[in-house]
């Protein structure tokens, strides 16, 4: 029976060092020879999906956390902040002094003073994740692809992350942008580093039903790997869910199965688990 994986990147696909483990690789191609469709489903905009991603071989793609979804090539939806919502986010972080990027599919796209800004809370993000080096890590070493020169009032946004001052600018932002959804990230609660801002009632579930539209498929052929809490969503609405042995308590604590680290083969032993290949 063809089944359909949806495979979060951070943490699950690659490690935190953005390392793509080789049995990965050749897990996700065993799996397709075998007939099943591989996704990746992530936070992750288009434009970083970088090309040793793509040339795993996939069939397509859900991002921006489910505002974006791709299948064999094809765009089948996607959900964009409006100009007038981005003018209203640009103009309200340089008012408040607050350095950011706006995701786009086409880029990453730095405000004037994001590379210098953001340089202490990468390295504290990195130290965080375990990464070895983390006091030498730049903002081009995490965002390699990041463009710092390009036009911010724009029409193909699909999520905003910004340096967060304080919680309370994350707390503002709230009130500010009842239109949009609020969140943090780098961080739980008050020990956050970034604020981001996207599209209301983006989620990766919903995005996942549309594709199996798309498709013609049911929930019961599906598989969720994830290694986050926010991947707790996507990995209760398929039929089994994976945790990453690397993962966080919460995650693991729900998941139909627990497989090993992202970097000691966790996603070949699981796909090997379920019988994928």
């Amino acid at each position: 029976m063809r089944k359909i994986l949806f495979i979060d990147v951070d943490g699950t696909l690659v490690d935190y060092e953005n390392k793509l483990p080789d049995s990965a690789v050749t897990a996700i191609r065993k799996a397709r020879q075998n007939g099943h469709r591989v996704y990746i489903c992530t936070g992750r905009s288009r434009a970083e999906v970088y090309p040793n991603l793509w040339e795993i071989g996939l069939d397509g793609m859900i991002g921006g956390n489910g505002s974006y979804v791709e299948n064999d090539g094809k765009v089948v939806m996607h959900q964009l902040i409006t100009p007038e919502q981005c003018r209203h986010i640009v103009d309200w972080l340089h008012s408040r002094g607050l350095e950011f990027y706006l995701e786009s599919n086409n880029g990453l796209f730095a405000s004037e003073h994001f590379e210098t800004a953001a340089e202490v809370s990468v390295q504290e993000y990195s130290r965080r994740k375990g990464k070895a080096g983390a006091d030498k890590i730049t903002v081009r070493d995490v965002f390699p692809e990041m463009i710092f020169d390009g036009e911010l009032y724009r029409d193909d946004v699909n999520k905003v992350s910004f340096l967060l001052g304080s919680y309370q600018d994350h707390l503002d932002s709230v009130e500010e942008f009842p239109d949009l959804t609020p969140g943090t990230w780098g961080g739980a609660g008050e020990i956050a580093l970034f604020g981001d801002l996207g599209l209301k009632d983006v989620r990766k579930e919903h995005a996942i039903d549309v594709l199996l539209k798309e498709l013609g498929a049911d929930v019961e052929d599906t598989l969720a790997f994830g290694d986050a809490k926010v991947d707790i969503p996507m990995l209760e609405y398929c039929k089994i869910g994976v945790a990453m042995g690397s993962g966080g308590d919460e995650i693991k604590a729900m998941a139909d199965y627990v497989t090993d680290d992202v970097d000691k083969d966790g996603l070949y032993k699981a796909f090997e688990h379920f019988g994928l290949i």
